[in-house]
């Protein structure tokens, strides 16, 4: 049992720092190879790009803390630490995806009657799947990818909470017992 959430915990986190790595030069690749999809011109684009990469960082460090704790501490409990600094960035998270609107409105602004409607779009989704991401790490568990995970959401009918949302909760509640103890 613990050897199989090791490597599903590795899996996680190299699964997301490949992404990282990855995505880098995709979109330089993308906007050299379709310079009509003004790509980097596009404020949007760099402010979803950003929150993505930054999502995802958020998560590689996550799977990465409580894999690492399994291997050293035969723990999967993630960090107190740890947990209170991702629940920080929960709310810097919350801001870059907000500002996220009134950056597209400036790009379809500043850029009208010429918008370049397919960098636009393609900036878009790249922002919807940010906060797609932002929702399977912070809330509601998104990403069914294994067998057992499909099973269950089959049997329960009901999406799980996601692990760092049970994190958060677990602090919480240790939170008001100490509080209740001193």
């Amino acid at each position: 049992m613990r050897k199989t959430l090791e490597k599903r915990l590795a899996y996680l986190y190299t699964g997301e720092l490949f992404s990282i790595v990855t995505f880098i030069p995709v979109s330089y690749l993308v906007n050299y190879l379709f310079p009509n999809l003004q790509l980097y011109s596009l404020y949007s684009f760099w402010i979803s790009f950003i929150l993505l990469e930054f999502l995802l960082l958020q998560g590689t460090i996550y799977w990465y803390v409580k894999c690492k704790r399994l291997r050293n501490e035969n723990k999967a409990i993630t960090p107190s630490k740890v947990v209170r600094l991702l629940h920080s960035l929960k709310m810097l998270n919350i801001v870059m995806i907000m500002t996220s609107i009134v950056v597209f409105l400036f790009d379809f602004i500043k850029w009208y009657p010429s918008l370049p409607l397919q960098g636009f779009t393609i900036a878009f989704f790249i922002y919807i799947f940010a906060i797609l991401e932002f929702i399977n790490y912070f809330y509601i568990q998104l990403s069914y990818d294994n067998i057992s995970d499909i099973k269950s959401l089959i049997r329960i009918r009901k999406l799980k909470h996601s692990s760092m949302s049970k994190d958060f909760k677990r602090m919480r509640s240790s939170h008001l017992y100490n509080n209740k103890q001193g």
